[in-house]
């Protein structure tokens, strides 16, 4: 990559940009600024709260379509049948003028109706003087496995093979912990213009506060935290229930009341499984049953985990 691009990367006015000092950011960075001229679809894959959205607008950006429209389509929002309408939007009047990008989030939600639909509108890379939708790239991303959801016939696998052209997979924040601090300043500044509020100073025992934490909510997680900072003016008001949080999921065993193994164990056991069925849950958009094949379990399982560990939520069950 070439120097304009590289600067392009770290450009502070670039708004939505996700930093990143670490090796594995830097590597994404480049793949993204590599693939944004070109038409071949991506598939972003991340968490809940990874920057998913911030990234399909970034490539848009940086593409030879940045002067045309980038249509964002929420998979799991729309009733069956109802990603025709919005794939032929584009489109209308005239089919020979559309050009843009569609940025398809939340694809594994897709039913089969919508997918056989999708795969109908996608080129299939073997016809280089196909003239079909020539000026349109599809992005696409998806928090769970698509891979798991074509070995359980959930997912077309040409569709997915269509939409992988290049694959770029976003690390939750537990994992890139020496961004905290590039991200933090980015979005205490954000929200300090915004709200014409001055920037708070945080100290080395709140930055190290942030770093024991798990942030399960990732950059969103993040972001909600230095509007907090902001708003409130006092670090310490912000950070309490993070402490909390943080100081809970990493207590040390011999805070244990009773000092038995098998008690430690068993709790330890408890915590891990409610995380793994929460992050299933999150990743899912809670829709159960297929957080339960996920998770490899039955549905009724599922449901009386869900039960015993306390937990509502009012969304998709089907």
């Amino acid at each position: 990559m070439d120097q304009g691009q590289a600067t392009i990367f770290h450009e502070p006015v670039l708004p939505g940009f996700i930093y990143g000092i670490g090796s594995a950011m830097q590597i994404i960075n480049d793949m993204a600024g590599e693939i944004a001229r070109t038409d071949i679809p991506i598939l972003i894959v991340g968490e809940s709260g990874t920057g998913k959205d911030a990234y399909a607008r970034l490539i848009h950006r940086l593409s030879l379509k940045a002067e045309s429209r980038l249509q964002k389509i929420n998979c799991a929002s729309f009733q069956p049948g109802e990603l025709f309408g919005q794939l032929r939007q584009p489109w209308l009047p005239d089919p020979a003028d559309a050009r843009g990008t569609f940025y398809l989030d939340n694809v594994q939600e897709l039913d089969a109706a919508s997918q056989r639909e999708l795969l109908s509108h996608l080129p299939d890379g073997e016809n280089s003087d196909s003239k079909a939708q020539p000026l349109i790239r599809f992005i696409s991303s998806t928090a769970g496995s698509l891979e798991l959801e074509v070995e359980a016939g959930a997912f077309r696998r040409e569709l997915y093979f269509r939409l992988n052209g290049v694959c770029l997979r976003l690390p939750p924040l537990r994992e890139r912990k020496e961004d905290i601090s590039a991200l933090l300043d980015y979005f205490v500044n954000k929200h300090s213009a915004l709200l014409n509020k001055v920037a708070p100073s945080i100290s080395d025992k709140a930055f190290q506060t942030m770093s024991a934490y798990h942030w399960p909510g990732n950059i969103r997680e993040l972001e909600n935290l230095a509007r907090k900072l902001v708003v409130f003016g006092d670090v310490q008001i912000a950070l309490n229930d993070l402490q909390n949080a943080a100081f809970g999921s990493y207590a040390p065993l011999k805070t244990i009341q009773g000092g038995s193994l098998k008690v430690a164990a068993r709790a330890a056991s408890k915590k891990a499984e409610r995380e793994l069925i929460m992050q299933a849950l999150d990743r899912t958009h809670w829709n159960r049953k297929r957080a339960a094949r996920e998770l490899q379990i039955s549905y009724k399982s599922l449901l009386y985990k869900i039960k015993q560990i306390g937990v509502s939520n009012g969304k998709n069950e089907s």
